[in-house]
């Protein structure tokens, strides 16, 4: 398909973007009034991810005894995944917990770590400050989530929420753009 066919596929199909960008920012309010409930989803979302990829990860296996290959990798991650699923649909609060821990944990060694790069950095790299002030706001941010869980727990919802906001907002002015595409393109054949 050549690009000017392309484009006009696209542009025909303005509204699918315009939906997309409707769902989101409605979902990003919907996450911003029930944000309790939203992390309950996003945990259950990650169990059904969990647990799809278990299955497959075990499907895999099979086949991998079936063409004499190793397989014990493959069962071990599909049980893994099984056995997270499970953890997660009997009380995903405890797999919230995980993640939010997990995150916050992140953010602290990726704090450390940038500021022991901008200190080797040093007589590399002019303006290392910026990578040490990345660090200790890294290192801020993880300890924070530690001290005020519930706090970190909102602000993880408010970003995704925001995200959800802005991205919609940039469908549909895209679809916008891409209906005006289209009329100039559907007039241009007509004529």
């Amino acid at each position: 398909m050549h690009s000017l066919e392309m484009s006009g596929a696209v542009a025909r199909n303005w509204w699918m973007w315009l939906i997309r960008g409707v769902v989101a920012i409605l979902f990003g309010i919907l996450a911003l009034q029930w944000p309790g409930d939203t992390l309950v989803v996003i945990g259950l979302l990650f169990g059904a991810y969990a647990l799809v990829d278990g299955v497959f990860a075990i499907l895999a296996t099979i086949r991998a005894v079936e063409e004499h290959q190793r397989w014990w990798p493959l069962m071990l991650e599909g049980i893994v995944g099984l056995l997270i699923a499970a953890i997660t649909f009997y009380d995903v609060g405890i797999t919230l917990l995980a993640l939010y821990f997990t995150i916050a944990a992140w953010a602290f060694i990726t704090g450390v770590l940038e500021i022991v790069a901008a200190i080797q950095l040093r007589s590399h790299v002019t303006n290392e400050f910026w990578l040490i002030v990345g660090g200790i706001a890294s290192i801020l941010f993880g300890g924070l989530m530690v001290w005020f869980p519930l706090a970190g727990a909102l602000a993880l919802v408010w970003l995704v929420s925001a995200y959800a906001i802005v991205f919609g907002i940039l469908m549909i002015a895209l679809s916008l753009r891409l209906r005006g595409h289209s009329t100039a393109l559907t007039a241009g054949s007509t004529g």
